[in-house]
């Protein structure tokens, strides 16, 4: 028979491993009496492991969650997979990255030799653009709460703060976001009451996505603005999301597209249609959302959309390339006005 503390450690890997264990399978798994498991059930439980017994012709054992977290048990394909997550965690911008890093200190330092040889081959260091600002934290507690009312199909309620500065980068704002919401001699608006549907992540921001019922459309709210209020709605029925799934939902809302043309330009609030004299090839290569078409061997049409005039214009610039404008007529306009802009930059300046 083996030791104790050796049979232990076996009979908890075996009550983690799946829900509901017959005391006659956990005997004979074990190569010992019923009555011998019946001990080291006690055994687990004076050490804090929550093992609840089951009624029945045959009985049997269940490991139900505690009040406390007792220690665990894992084989060496979750070690390395905790281990890999907790260094990732610790860039996810959640507001949990020191309780990430002292976990993954925690965990490293009980790994067997061969397993912390694999973690320390697999160093994941995150590397973020460069930005004028940080991004935003998340108070766990926020992410948490809104996790809750997703797992359970409850309307959130929430108050949501104005934007204090144009968000860096080129992700557009959420939809339902408001410059100036509740500020200085307007009163603060109500709460938003929606049904939420996932709490996801985009460019290291936390995002919910979520069913608006005072206007009756689908938005996306940044959690850094989220401040919950308590308690919770009803539940609901969830809807259908748009496109099929949430990620392409996400994408087609932050990179301007829509499912519904599903053309890779749509959704831009300015969109512009130019021939470029390249070859379709090249400037496809260089050309994530749009639609590039070639009218011969050195010469294409390209329909490209942008959050701006001035935007676009740039991004048809940075092709080496004669630009023969279609329309609109704003995308002409604002052709002239960069180069008005760009002579002047030009000009040495004149000093006194």
């Amino acid at each position: 028979m083996p030791k104790t503390s050796a049979r232990l450690l076996s009979l908890l890997s075996l009550l983690q491993a799946r829900r509901d264990w017959p005391g006659a399978l956990l005997a004979e798994r074990l190569d010992v009496s019923p009555r011998t498991v019946r001990r080291d059930v006690d055994r687990l439980r004076e050490l804090g492991y929550p093992v609840a017994a089951m009624k029945g012709p045959d009985g049997g054992y269940r490991l139900d969650a505690g009040t406390e977290l007792p220690p665990l048990l894992f084989d060496d394909e979750q070690a390395v997979a905790l281990a890999v997550a907790l260094q990732i965690a610790t860039a996810s911008g959640a507001g949990i990255e020191e309780a990430a890093a002292r976990a993954l200190n925690t965990v490293r330092q009980v790994l067997p030799a061969r397993l912390r040889h694999r973690v320390d081959t697999l160093r994941v260091t995150a590397v973020d653009r460069p930005e004028s600002r940080p991004g935003p934290q998340v108070d766990s507690g926020v992410l948490m709460a809104i996790g809750a009312a997703v797992h359970a199909r409850e309307v959130l309620r929430f108050d949501y703060s104005p934007v204090s500065a144009p968000a860096p980068g080129p992700v557009r704002p959420a939809e339902g976001e408001v410059e100036g919401e509740g500020g200085r001699g307007v009163p603060p608006p109500p709460p938003r009451r929606v049904e939420p549907h996932h709490l996801v992540t985009w460019g290291r921001r936390w995002y919910l996505v979520a069913w608006d019922l005072e206007r009756g459309d689908w938005r996306t709210f940044r959690a850094d603005r989220i401040a919950p209020r308590t308690p919770t709605g009803p539940r609901f029925t969830p809807r259908e999301l748009p496109g099929g799934s949430v990620a392409d939902f996400i994408t087609a809302r932050f990179r301007g597209t829509t499912a519904a043309t599903g053309d890779g330009v749509g959704g831009w609030p300015c969109r512009g249609e130019v021939i470029l004299s390249l070859p379709a090839a090249e400037v496809l290569r260089h050309t994530r959302d749009g639609i590039v078409e070639e009218l011969g061997p050195d010469r294409c049409r390209l329909v490209l959309g942008s959050w701006s005039w001035p935007g676009l214009v740039a991004a048809i610039g940075r092709f080496d390339a004669d630009i023969e404008v279609i329309g609109p007529p704003e995308l002409r306009s604002a052709f002239a006005q960069l180069a008005t802009r760009y002579a002047a930059a030009a000009t040495p300046p004149r000093h006194p």
